[in-house]
């Protein structure tokens, strides 16, 4: 009895059972999490079930089994792809030097460019609006998401870093998390409340961006000698 218990008490696996490495496999792999994405779109997370996927992707509830154990294993695979989708952006913009600029203007005109394909990239994922809120509502999820910030915050970090010796690297280490952070957050808020002004909240949270960092990496001057 106290055995049943326990394995009730167990959480629902996450892992994706198999990856497929012939074609037919990959395309029905490929079919269902389409399919799940576009249910998404339509019913968002609470209300996504397995039997639904099957019935709109045509196939066989033991075809779906064969590679995800249950929806949350699918909800999981999408999210690693939407995170992937997103990272590949900001990682591209800051090796093409997203972060080096002559003025505050042209910082600010910088990361809005970044923020509008962020923003993009997410809309145009089968369900990704209801993918942000599953990483959040989830505490299954939350890994994937958290995993994700990290790897840009770090990044981001090291170049500001080397761009930026004299400034603490407490603070700004702090700093690349809580910015991160903060521009992910614009691009829910834009994704999961369309009557907002994207253009807005893009442009308010560049420029809390942009200014954050110029105050954090600017040279401290040396205290002055006093006289006499």
């Amino acid at each position: 009895m106290a055995r049943r218990s326990a394995e009730k008490l167990q959480p629902p696996s996450l892992d994706t059972k198999s990856r497929p490495s012939r074609q037919r496999g990959i395309d029905t792999f490929e079919v269902i999490l389409t399919t799940a994405g576009e249910l998404l779109a339509e019913v968002g997370f609470e209300r996504l079930t397995t039997n639904l996927v099957c019935q709109r992707a045509g196939l066989t509830p033991p075809a779906l089994y064969r590679y995800f154990p249950n929806k949350y294993a699918l909800l999981k695979e999408l999210a690693h792809r939407l995170m992937e989708a997103q990272d590949q952006v900001v990682l591209a913009w800051l090796e093409e030097g997203g972060t080096r600029f002559s003025s505050l203007e042209e910082s600010v005109a910088k990361n809005r460019d970044l923020q509008k394909q962020v923003n993009a990239v997410t809309r145009a994922f089968p369900g990704g609006d209801w993918i942000l809120r599953a990483l959040r509502a989830l505490p299954v999820l939350q890994e994937v998401r958290t995993t994700s910030r990290d790897t840009i915050a770090q990044t981001l970090f090291e170049i500001l870093r080397q761009a930026n010796p004299h400034a603490d690297p407490e603070r700004l280490h702090t700093a690349t998390r809580l910015t991160t952070q903060m521009m992910y957050a614009a691009t829910e808020m834009v994704l999961e409340e369309p009557d907002q002004d994207e253009d807005r909240i893009n442009e308010e949270i560049c420029w809390m961006v942009s200014l954050y960092y110029q105050h954090l990496t600017r040279p401290r001057s040396a205290p002055s000698t006093p006289k006499g």
